[in-house]
């Protein structure tokens, strides 16, 4: 399976440039979209996903052409928006149930087996009969992917799952995304670095509406290698630090202010090499 994303546009009628000539191909694996919040990822899952129109471009999954053939992409994909709804005082199997209808399971046995099925793999089955109102955010979550694969989906798209999440089920969450990768397309769009360092063997940045950099994590941190600088410096120098030099972050530490900076060979001898993760990559390329 592939999706093949060529030359897509969209402008809202306020004037915002959501999309700006985008250009991707995305196979099976787990494939980062990162940038902050207003980069455009929304507006690209939306658009992969069926939900709005592009102005101009071309989707294709692999021979279904995404923006003509709607109904026939739908019935091979799964989607996890950001703000998933949920009918509070309904139980998680019967509300998975409900999915299944809609998504054309017709067999009554059929479905009882997939929903029992879906719900052990999200690790939900023991609380299958308590209402979803009741669920923590991250039970939400999994039962947002439980509705997401049901169908059997080759291309599930996932929309910051992990925002607001305690560390316990953003890791809980990280490996059931894994699993559900290692046979399907899904795109996990998100602002959280670690969520893309952690999952994805491949990913973009976007901002702006425009993708800045595309590539394998590992292989940008390596690029970067020998361009991160690090300073510990008074609160009441940073102003100064960032007219002199490109300050891609900084963070308190012990009272001073650490400030990352991206230059091709040491700025001054006051600064000292670093070694580069996924973040600095991150705020280097958006900071560009």
């Amino acid at each position: 399976m592939k999706l093949k994303i060529s030359n897509l546009s969209k402008t809202y009628s306020n004037g915002l440039k959501a999309l700006n000539n985008i250009n991707m191909e995305i196979s099976n694996g787990m494939f980062g979209l990162l940038g902050p919040n207003g980069a455009g990822k929304s507006s690209l899952m939306r658009t992969i996903a069926t939900l709005q129109e592009a102005d101009s471009g071309e989707i294709m999954l692999d021979d279904l052409n995404v923006l003509k053939q709607k109904d026939e992409v739908r019935k091979v994909l799964g989607y996890l928006p950001q703000d998933f709804g949920f009918y509070p005082k309904v139980s998680a199997i019967d509300m998975l149930n409900h999915f299944a209808i809609l998504k054309g399971i017709a067999n009554a046995g059929e479905r009882k087996e997939i929903c029992e099925a879906l719900l052990n793999q999200t690790n939900l089955f023991e609380s299958r009969k308590r209402n979803i109102g009741d669920y923590s955010g991250g039970m939400r979550q999994r039962f947002g992917i439980a509705q997401a694969l049901l169908g059997n989906p080759k291309l599930v798209i996932v929309d910051e799952p992990t925002a607001g999440l305690d560390p316990m089920e953003r890791n809980r969450f990280h490996n059931l995304l894994s699993e559900i990768g290692e046979n399907v397309i899904v795109i996990l769009s998100t602002h959280i670095v670690d969520d893309v360092r952690n999952l994805c063997s491949n990913m973009v940045i976007m901002n702006q509406g425009t993708i800045l950099l595309a590539g394998k994590p590992a292989q940008t941190i390596a690029d970067m290698k020998g361009k991160i600088w690090m300073k510990l410096i008074d609160k009441e120098q940073l102003a100064e630090h960032k007219n002199n030099f490109k300050v891609i972050s900084t963070k308190v530490v012990e009272g001073k202010i650490q400030i990352h900076v991206y230059n091709s060979s040491q700025p001054d001898s006051s600064f000292e090499p670093m070694n580069a993760d996924l973040e600095d990559v991150y705020f280097a390329t958006i900071t560009n």
